[in-house]
């Protein structure tokens, strides 16, 4: 992968007339189209953004439950620059880790709410969340790669994966997380204690905002304040290690993304001066797609949009083609970073690692072993043995 770090390209001007191009199927016939760059302003917040980072997404989708604590403690420990993962709302107004607006497909809600199947995320509290099995359903999936220890797993909020990126770990006892218990009652929280298996990595956050509810975004830069992870009000001092993952400890602890670009402004109003990723879904573009593709970029320059975060080809997603070489050199002339979705394959890596500045990965293992990134363990399933999962 390389960085942008020339001058920027002061308009990029595609004369689509003359060069009469073609791609995926999109065309443009006459007229220019001009792309806008970033203010000084914005350069500064994108410039703490490291390079080449390696982003968990969702922890792992390959050999844990997505969102979950094996999925996230395993990220952080193999050496993960970022856990990524969903935020949506509550019943409560409580922030969880979840993708999905429906708990059907990760989740025993069939069981445990039969009439409720159909309702989304924000229509359960949180205690009614955590009582829902968030890891069976992968054993079930992924029978080669099942483990005992999935069968239980709770949704996580927020708290929980800040506190993993911390090196901390839910406190339980017989695989019972231990309650936070307030004037008598269960506040739909838990405990936590040191992770006796932390190496000492700390990464940082990418949190997207997921199906966003109106005041998300104001609840999580609260959240995030509380948690000494909002770097303009009393940012915490995390301690970190020589040699290992500190991201935790810069002003690019967190990122935020979202699809959603009612999302990205409320964000940028709650949470200025913060690295942000416009994320890009090809079958909304797929009419007209070079037009949009530059309309995509102007916006995200007007509201001091940082990063890119465009989908990539080919198995086993088969996303549509959003990092084609002509995207990425539009990206790069607007001072923006690249940080495409999802790398699972090294044939992927080969392909589109020498124009982007990061990657979303399911393969954590499979990334940092290409990008000859030492790790603290010989394997991803020695790594999980060292976690106590079995």
């Amino acid at each position: 992968m390389k960085r942008i770090t020339s001058a920027f390209f002061l308009v990029f001007i595609i004369v689509l007339s003359c060069r009469n191009e073609v791609k995926n199927g999109a065309k443009i016939n006459g007229g220019e189209l001009s792309v806008k760059t970033l203010s000084d302003s914005a350069i500064v917040v994108r410039n703490y953004v490291k390079e080449n980072i390696v982003i968990a997404h969702r922890g792992s989708e390959f050999w844990a439950p997505e969102e979950t604590e094996p999925a996230f403690r395993w990220a952080r420990n193999m050496g993960a620059d970022y856990l990524e993962f969903d935020v949506q709302l509550t019943k409560d107004s409580a922030l969880v880790a979840f993708h999905d607006n429906n708990l059907s497909r990760t989740t025993n809600i069939a069981e445990v709410f039969p009439g409720r199947v159909e309702l989304g995320i924000n229509d359960f509290t949180l205690k009614e969340l955590r009582s829902l099995d968030a890891g069976s359903w992968f054993n079930s999936a992924h029978p080669d790669r099942a483990m005992e220890s999935y069968k239980g797993l709770k949704i996580l909020t927020l708290e929980d994966v800040v506190m993993i990126a911390e090196g901390y770990m839910i406190k339980s006892m017989n695989g019972i997380p231990e309650k936070v218990i307030r004037d008598g009652e269960w506040t739909g929280h838990y405990t936590y204690e040191k992770d006796p298996a932390d190496n000492g990595h700390r990464p940082g956050i990418y949190v997207e905002t997921k199906n966003p509810k109106p005041g998300v975004e104001r609840i999580l830069a609260v959240e995030l304040e509380k948690s000494g992870w909002n770097i303009n009000e009393n940012p915490g001092e995390i301690e970190t290690e020589e040699g290992k993952v500190c991201v935790a400890n810069t002003n690019a602890r967190v990122i935020l993304q979202s699809f959603s670009r009612r999302s990205i402004e409320q964000l940028e109003q709650h949470l200025p001066g913060i690295p942000k990723c416009l994320l890009l879904w090809h079958p909304k573009m797929e009419d007209d797609l070079k037009s949009k593709y530059v309309k995509n970029l102007n916006f995200a320059a007007d509201h001091n949009v940082h990063i890119m975060g465009t989908s990539i080809a080919g198995e086993p997603n088969n996303y549509g083609e959003l990092t084609a070489p002509w995207m990425t050199d539009l990206i790069h002339s607007s001072g923006m970073l690249i940080h495409p979705y999802t790398f699972d394959t090294e044939r992927q890596l080969n392909e589109y690692g020498d124009r982007i500045e990061g990657l979303f990965t399911n393969r954590v293992d499979m990334v940092l072993e290409l990008y000859d990134r030492g790790t603290d363990t010989s394997s991803p399933e020695e790594c999980f043995i060292e976690l106590g999962y079995h």
